[in-house]
């Protein structure tokens, strides 16, 4: 069943002369589990398609189903607590809030969703590399060890969908690999659907679809790195069994041949 359902949906800005469309009449349908990368050039649309997933921003037009159901788009409070309860939003920049530790970080966001759970944010710090860091500072960790902090804060509420904008953007690519393992490590475990917008072509082997933009519009489609392993994995193992069973086959032809033989 698809999680996320759009359909002929636009972003609009300015009118006339100064007329800009971010989105253009996008119809998209994401499944559950799904790990998506959004790619394109700046000024794509990359980031108004994920906003108005996240509930973030209003469509011009077209509609919008979660699980089925309507998002309430137009109505503040309502889009507010649709994000409460269903989105994990990842950002750039991290933004940690400075006076609190990793593990504060973290149940902050488990507080404010009314589930707060010491034992699952102490969890989540540990899946992302961070056991035994959980008493420090953002200020006293580096770039990505603030951002698989934010990794954990945005899956310490359990959402179904985890978003984020260009969340290696501002790391090294050694630093871009860790933190993308340890996020992809984590949703695949808590089977969360997670899309993510990038400029870096290297980090799709970690999507199990590829989804390109341009003008507003989706100019491509494509299955992604995992799903490719996936299916490498599968044919290997299908060709294993094959070649397994034509060996048995063979080995009793020989057997057969061998008996009938002997009683000659």
């Amino acid at each position: 069943m698809a999680i996320i359902q759009l359909s002929q949906l636009s972003r609009h800005y300015g009118e006339d002369e100064t007329l800009v469309k971010a989105l253009d009449d996008i119809s998209l349908s994401i499944e559950e589990g799904e790990i998506v990368a959004l790619l394109g050039p700046s000024g794509s649309g990359k980031t108004t398609l994920l906003n108005t997933i996240a509930a973030l921003d209003i469509p011009t037009s077209g509609s919008y189903q979660f699980h089925g159901e309507n998002v309430p788009l137009g109505h503040i409070e309502n889009m507010t607590t649709f994000r409460r309860e269903n989105v994990g939003y990842i950002f750039q920049f991290f933004n940690l809030l400075a006076d609190l530790t990793a593990l504060e970080n973290v149940l902050l966001v488990q507080d404010l969703a009314g589930k707060r759970d010491r034992k699952k944010a102490m969890g989540l710090l540990e899946s992302v590399g961070l056991s035994g860091l959980e008493d420090r500072f953002p200020s006293q960790m580096s770039g990505g060890q603030r951002q698989r902090v934010a990794i954990a804060r945005a899956l310490a509420k359990s959402p179904r969908i985890i978003l984020g904008d260009e969340l290696t953007g501002n790391l090294d690519s050694e630093t871009s690999t860790m933190v993308m393992e340890a996020l992809i490590k984590t949703c695949r475990k808590e089977k969360m659907t997670t899309i993510f917008v990038t400029h870096d072509q290297s980090l799709t082997r970690f999507a199990t679809r590829i989804i390109h933009l341009d003008s507003g519009k989706i100019i491509e489609d494509e299955s992604g790195g995992l799903k490719s392993i996936a299916m490498t994995a599968k044919h290997t193992a299908e060709s294993v069994v094959d070649n397994t069973v034509d060996g048995v086959k063979k080995i009793g032809s020989k057997i057969k041949g061998m008996a009938q033989s002997m009683l000659e």
